[in-house]
């Protein structure tokens, strides 16, 4: 997880748990007390819910994006290795030329 990811789930959990002893320390009916708790453990929860979202999509995003770099480095080396093939091709085609003539050569002088 990212140092951003770990921060916000550390405020998170701090909020949280600084919330839910402030409600238990709190003079108040226990009905009450217990209404706060679980409204916290809601907002908590839906919090949490909305950091892992935002994770969640900060992953896609950077996935999407080395995805993209990643095909356009393939293109390149797709297209480098065309031209190197062109130029074997062209090397080849230069020697079978040499050798054909050669052998030419040695045709007539038999």
């Amino acid at each position: 997880m990212s140092t951003t990811g770990n921060t916000v789930l550390g405020i998170l959990a701090g909020s949280a748990i600084g919330a839910a002893l402030g409600v238990l320390f709190a003079p108040d009916k226990g009905e009450n007390t217990r209404k706060r708790i679980a409204d916290q453990a809601l907002a908590t929860k839906e919090n949490l819910t909305d950091s892992a979202i935002d994770l969640k999509d900060r992953i896609a995003t950077k996935i999407a994006s080395e995805s993209d770099t990643l095909e356009s480095r393939m293109e390149g080396l797709v297209s480098d290795v065309s031209y190197k093939t062109e130029d074997v091709i062209s090397t080849l085609e230069n020697k079978l030329a040499q050798l054909k003539a050669k052998n030419k050569k040695l045709q007539k002088t038999s």
